[in-house]
C-alpha cells in the first residue's frame, strides 16, 4: 500500500484549519441579509421559471374527468367561507363608517363608501386572501404529498406532462372562479351593508341605494375584477410551486402548504398595490381626471 505524501497530509490539515475558522466566524447581520436576499432573489427566480413552464401547455383545455372535479372543489365548496366574509366585510364597514360621517352630516351617504370600498379594495383582496388560505393550502398539500410519494416522478416516466396535467386545470379554475366569487362577496357584502345601515343605523334605504348608484361606477367593478384575476392566478402559480418543490415527509407537504399561504399573501398585497396604481393611471388617461369619492 503506498504512503500517503508529505504535501496530502498539509493540504488536509489546511483544509481542517481552514473549515474550523469558517465555522467559528461569528455570523452578523450583514450575513443574515445577504443570505435573505439571495434566497428571495432564487426564490423569485424559480418561481418565475416554473411560471413560464405553465404557459405553452395553457392553450390546451384540460379534460373533463380531470377538470370539473377541480372547479367543484375551488368553486362550489368555497362559497360558504366567500358568502361569509362578504357579509361581514359589509356589516363591519357600516358600523365603522358612521360615526365618521355622522359628525360630518354624511350619514345618508354611507353607501357610497360602503360599497366603494368594497367592490374596490376589500372585496378582491379579503375574498383572495380567505381563498389562499383554503384552496392554495389545499393545492400546495395536495401536489407536496403527490411529489412526496412519487406519483409526478411516475407521469414523468409514463411520458405525460405534470405540468399540462396538474397545474393547468387548477391554474384555470382559480383564474375563472375567484373573479366570480369576489363578485358574490361584493353583492353579499353590500346587502350585509344596506341591512346594518337602514335596520340598525336609521339611515333611509332610499338614500344608501341612491348614492350607491351615484358614485360606485362601472370601472371601480371592473377594476375589482381584474385584480382578483391576477389574485387568482398568482394563487395557483404559488400553491403549485411550493407543491412541486416539496421537501420530503409530513413535515415537508406542512411546510409546503404554509408557505403557499405566506406567499400569496403577500404577492395579493404587492399586486393590489401595483394594480391598484397601474388603474387609476389608466382611469385618468380614459376620462381625464382624478377617482373622486364626494
Amino acid at each position: 500500500m503506498p504512503w500517503p505524501s508529505p504535501s496530502a497530509g498539509v493540504a488536509e490539515r489546511e483544509h481542517v484549519s481552514t473549515a474550523s475558522v469558517t465555522t467559528d466566524r461569528p455570523v452578523t447581520l450583514l450575513h443574515e441579509l445577504g443570505r435573505i436576499t439571495i434566497d428571495l432573489v432564487a426564490g423569485l427566480g424559480s418561481l418565475t421559471l416554473f411560471a413560464l413552464r405553465v404557459v405553452p401547455p395553457l392553450w390546451r383545455l384540460p379534460r373533463g374527468k380531470v377538470f370539473w372535479p377541480i372547479l367543484h372543489d375551488v368553486g362550489v365548496q368555497s362559497l360558504p367561507v366567500i358568502l361569509v366574509t362578504g357579509l361581514f366585510i359589509g356589516m363591519v364597514l357600516a358600523v365603522q363608517s358612521y360615526d365618521t360621517l355622522r359628525v360630518m352630516h354624511f350619514e345618508s351617504r354611507i353607501g357610497s363608501v360602503i360599497n366603494v370600498t368594497l367592490v374596490k379594495e376589500l372585496g378582491p383582496v379579503l375574498a383572495a386572501t380567505m381563498l389562499a388560505g383554503r384552496v392554495g393550502s389545499a393545492i400546495a398539500a395536495e401536489i407536496g404529498t403527490m411529489r412526496v410519494t412519487e406519483q409526478i416522478d411516475a407521469l414523468d416516466a409514463l411520458g405525460a406532462d405534470p405540468i399540462a396535467y396538474l397545474v393547468v386545470p387548477r391554474l384555470l379554475a382559480c383564474f375563472w372562479l375567484i373573479p366570480a366569487l369576489t363578485v358574490l362577496a361584493d353583492g353579499i357584502g353590500m346587502f350585509g351593508g344596506w341591512f346594518i345601515s337602514t335596520q340598525m343605523l336609521g339611515v333611509s334605504s332610499h338614500y344608501y341605494w341612491l348614492y350607491s348608484d351615484s358614485f360606485v361606477t362601472g370601472y371601480d367593478v371592473v377594476s375589482g375584477v381584474v385584480k382578483s384575476l391576477f389574485f387568482g392566478a398568482a394563487i395557483a402559480i404559488i400553491a403549485c410551486h411550493q407543491g412541486f418543490h416539496c421537501g420530503a415527509g409530513a413535515e415537508g407537504v406542512g411546510k409546503a402548504a404554509t408557505q403557499a399561504f405566506v406567499n400569496s399573501f403577500i404577492a395579493i398585497l404587492a399586486l393590489d398595490f401595483v394594480l391598484g396604481v397601474a388603474l387609476l393611471h389608466l382611469y385618468r388617461v380614459l376620462f381625464g381626471g382624478p377617482i373622486s369619492l364626494l
